[in-house]
């Protein structure tokens, strides 16, 4: 029998307000009560979805965990393509916070004291990073992301990607420039990767119900596979993700190499945080219509490129 690491758990839907908790509720939210959990969406800009996540998807999610009797419930941002204070107002996320009483932090505001420096060790970050301190101090981490390639050297942008906007551009009182070493590093994907090691998750809601598969992360070719995945392996999650832009016909790197050969799932692999191959992925359908996307998934992710 294999030895499953990692589970994703996989629904078509296009009804986020029944499917993100049909989703959530494979998880052991009995655990966050009375916890604060810091959760990290994806508003890098303020184009729509599938640039950025739905309104519906994160009210479902924080509905959720408002349910499960979580004390505190913090969205914090960085947006990489906007003034971020600017993007949560115009997508909904400030006036959506006031209704469900959860709290919204602008990373591009918070002091020095509000971010944890990572030494560069083995790493390929020149001077190591900054990481928002709420990631690394809350009782439970949330992520929620889209699904969709990326045309500026991520290759895709999923969960490993969308732990760029909880990492510092500038820190306060320093002049260096964190995010133009990093779009202008051949390592960029190896970076994103190395990023991830540093914090955990305790789940991923991954937003499929429309994706890019050109272009990216602002705008691109859009396709609609209607599907919703959650897991905590945000490896497997990813390689999932990459399988289905990969379905869809997405190009470039995400088309000419293997699931765990792209650069991202590669680095994540060596550094263990994760699973690292796709005999350890268990892909589990939560209805009858998702059952044969799960059988085209775990072909691409066993197929090598040769065979498409």
């Amino acid at each position: 029998m294999a030895n499953y690491l990692g589970e994703v758990f996989i629904l078509k839907t296009k009804d986020r307000a029944t499917g993100v908790p049909a989703l959530l509720s494979k998880f052991d939210l009995a655990d966050f009560s009375g916890k604060h959990v810091a959760l990290k969406a994806n508003f890098n800009s303020a184009d729509p979805f599938p640039a950025s996540t739905h309104i519906d998807a994160l009210r479902a999610i924080v509905e959720t965990l408002k349910g499960a009797y979580a004390s505190e419930i913090t969205l914090a941002e960085r947006s990489g393509m906007g003034d971020t204070a600017q993007v949560r107002e115009q997508m909904g996320v400030l006036e959506l916070s006031k209704v469900l009483g959860f709290n919204v932090v602008v990373l591009d505001d918070v002091g020095k004291e509000d971010w944890v420096k990572f030494e560069r060790d083995a790493n390929h970050w020149l001077r190591g990073f900054y990481m928002a301190k709420v990631f690394h101090d809350a009782d439970k981490v949330v992520q929620t992301c889209c699904l969709k390639t990326h045309r500026f050297g991520g290759h895709f942008t999923l969960s490993l990607k969308n732990s760029v906007g909880l990492v510092a551009k500038k820190v306060p009182g320093g002049m260096y420039d964190y995010m133009w070493e990093l779009h202008g590093s051949p390592f960029q994907r190896q970076m994103i990767a190395e990023i991830n090691s540093h914090y955990n998750v305790d789940f991923v809601l991954m937003d499929g119900i429309k994706a890019f598969v050109t272009g990216g992360p602002e705008k691109g070719k859009v396709v609609e596979p209607n599907l919703l995945l959650a897991s905590k392996d945000r490896v497997a999650i990813d390689a999932v993700g990459v399988a289905i832009l990969k379905m869809y016909g997405a190009k470039g790197k995400v088309e000419e190499a293997d699931v765990f050969e792209q650069d991202q799932l590669k680095r994540a692999a060596e550094l263990g945080f994760g699973v690292k191959s796709p005999v350890e992925i268990q892909l589990t359908p939560l209805n009858s219509e998702s059952k044969s996307d799960v059988e085209r998934i775990e072909r691409v992710l066993k197929a090598r490129v040769a065979m498409y």
